[in-house]
């Protein structure tokens, strides 16, 4: 069986399942739609959590990303794996507790305030359109190598397919569903890499291969790597960082607290029956989320260095990598290369004549990397490649079976349309259940309150797919400007509610605001209003990067800090809560049945 064909095989097999199971788990009640009705088992919850976690950011865009950045690109494993740790430890039992399954109603009803919650609505929607515009992209980039298709219509496609089984199903559909999809997106994940871990250091566990030898010679994996790219101009690839040492820090810290604020992994939490189990299914989430993360820095280096073998001979072979016969012919260049150029996520471009392919770094300010690239009559260099197509055409730069090929387009689409699915259910129950049950029609019949969570989910799919077809950035920059988003609203004026019983309405609608405004008034000055090109407003604000060199996507920290201060400051001349709220806040913060011990008599 051809290439092309096993793909369509796969796929439309691992397609045929998840609508299967949605229709099988379909929705009946609006706990079930909303919550699954509590009933799910933490182990099965942990596997749905970590679908609904690893995004098409983590699948196909984050190795991708730290194969671009080097070193620099571990914060994304650092900022989402402790923002992970965060949220289970510190908010999502205390949640649980609470007993309100979405965050607007805990805002409301802890800052006694509709006004509140409607704040909250506007944040959340803000926040997880961003991020769902991050899976479109990966969606279109998926669907626009498999299908053959332009990434554009990649991105349709997919919208259909995630309007179909999260519009049946709800919560509960999703929940099976996600199941599915994390043990098709894991074997996707981890079976190329074990196959190229092997291939490259005899070593089949890919995290031990990453520190191991490069196989025919005694020098390490990683060392080679950094010999190859620093000779080509790039920067050194176990040192390059993300800017300056405080943009990294923000950073990181930014996609932490931003995962904790994040609505669809919060709303997890309720779909077992128990708080114990919610600790217990965070627990097992970790553990299926670090089977992709401690992989991911061994598929980037590796890809990196197998995608610089390609073309040129010189890489695994030895030799000078500017000599004529190492860079490979352009007419002789893998299919892998053709299929890609055709989604336009891969160009190669003569610019010297030679009808050979030079990859270098063309900007470098690395002196002797300049002259010998000079010296060898290179023009610039000649193969542009997105960030977001390392893992997919992974398995095809390795020559790997065509089955572990369409295996990993199976992966991608699954982890892209599993967080997509989970983000318009929180979308779907903020406006439906928070917005028009909780403010504006508190008598709505339970099926006219379905049909209103429907028609907000259909809306949402639009909008994220209009503007998926011009992103901000790559999946995973996007989806980063998704968690500076959260970090900077949701998240202070959870904590606050949970761990303040002081904290007041005014101080923590005032918060919310405060930290939502400057972050999107930063963000929207480098990536343009509400992403649209050409609305950029930079020399507003003195420059790209003007506040001590922190880029857009680590702002989040900086908006939260905000946050925090305009609350505490605007709660200090405000009245202080109501008895009985203050009351409630102890109440969920104490274990049940623990004897309260006051001070000796």
């Amino acid at each position: 069986m051809d290439l092309q064909t096993t793909i369509y095989v796969v796929v439309g097999l691992s397609f045929a399942l998840y609508i299967g199971i949605a229709i099988w788990a379909r929705a009946g009640s609006t706990s079930e739609f909303y919550a699954a009705g509590g009933s799910v088992h933490p182990i099965t919850n942990g596997m749905a959590t970590a679908a609904d976690w690893m995004s098409a950011a983590s699948f196909i865009s984050m190795a991708g990303l730290i194969a671009n950045m080097g070193y620099g690109g571990g914060l994304f494993l650092m900022g989402w794996t402790g923002g992970y740790v965060l949220l289970a430890m510190l908010l999502a039992p205390y949640l649980r507790k609470f007993g309100k399954f979405t965050v607007p109603q805990f805002i409301g009803d802890r800052f006694y305030s509709k006004t509140a919650s409607t704040i909250a609505v506007i944040c959340l929607l803000t926040a997880s359109t961003t991020y769902i515009i991050g899976q479109m992209t990966g969606v279109g980039v998926a669907f626009s190598r498999f299908l053959n298709v332009s990434s554009d219509t990649g991105i349709y496609i997919g919208q259909a397919i995630v309007f179909l089984y999260a519009v049946f199903g709800g919560m509960k559909g999703i929940t099976y569903t996600q199941v599915a999809q994390y043990i098709v997106l894991i074997f996707a994940y981890t079976i190329p890499a074990v196959f190229i871990s092997l291939q490259l250091t005899g070593n089949f566990l890919p995290q031990l291969g990453l520190g191991g030898t490069f196989s025919g010679t005694d020098m390490s994996l990683l060392a080679k790597l950094d010999q190859v790219v620093t000779d080509l101009g790039f920067g050194k690839y176990t040192t390059t960082t993300a800017g300056s040492t405080l943009n990294m820090f923000m950073y990181t810290m930014s996609l932490m607290i931003g995962t904790a604020g994040l609505p669809h992994v919060i709303m997890r939490f309720f779909t077992v029956p128990s708080v114990k189990d919610a600790r217990s299914s965070a627990g097992w989430a970790l553990i299926f989320i670090a089977i992709l993360y401690t992989t991911a820095p061994a598929v980037a280096a590796m890809a990196k260095l197998n995608l610089h073998a390609t073309v040129n001979t010189a890489v695994k072979a030895g030799g000078d990598l500017y000599a004529t016969e190492a860079s490979i012919k352009g007419d002789a260049r893998p299919d892998w290369m053709k299929r890609w150029e055709k989604t336009g996520l891969l160009k190669w471009e003569d610019k010297n004549g030679d009808g050979r392919i030079q990859y270098y770094n063309d900007k470098t300010k690395n002196e002797a990397a300049k002259g010998k690239a000079e010296a060898a009559g290179w023009k610039g260099n000649e193969l542009t490649v997105n960030a977001d197509i390392i893992v997919m055409a992974n398995p095809e730069i390795a020559l790997l079976p065509n089955w572990v090929i369409a295996l990993v387009a199976a992966g991608g689409l699954a982890a892209a349309l599993s967080t997509a699915a989970g983000l318009l259910m929180a979308i779907s129950s903020a406006v439906s259940h928070d917005l028009v049950k909780g403010v504006f029609n508190p008598n709505i019949s339970e099926k006219n309150e379905l049909l209103a969570g429907k028609i907000a989910m259909a809306v949402a799919i639009v909008i994220s797919g209009y503007l998926g077809l011009n992103p901000p950035g790559f999946a995973a920059g996007t989806v980063a400007l998704a968690f500076g988003i959260a970090a900077s609203s949701l998240f202070p004026a959870i904590m606050m509610g949970i761990f303040s019983k002081k904290m007041n309405k005014e101080g923590a609608m005032a918060g919310m605001l405060a930290g939502l405004f400057i972050t999107l008034f930063y963000v929207f000055a480098h990536k343009g209003i509400f992403f649209i090109k050409g609305t950029e407003f930079l020399g507003l604000i003195g420059g790209a990067n003007p506040f001590f060199g922190i880029t857009p996507e680590a702002f989040g920290a900086i908006g939260a800090l905000v946050n925090f201060a305009v609350a505490f400051l605007v709660d200090k001349f405000t009245k202080e809560p109501p008895e009985h709220i203050q009351h409630m806040v102890e109440a969920v913060r104490i274990p049940r049945g623990s004897k309260i011990v006051h001070g000796a008599h």
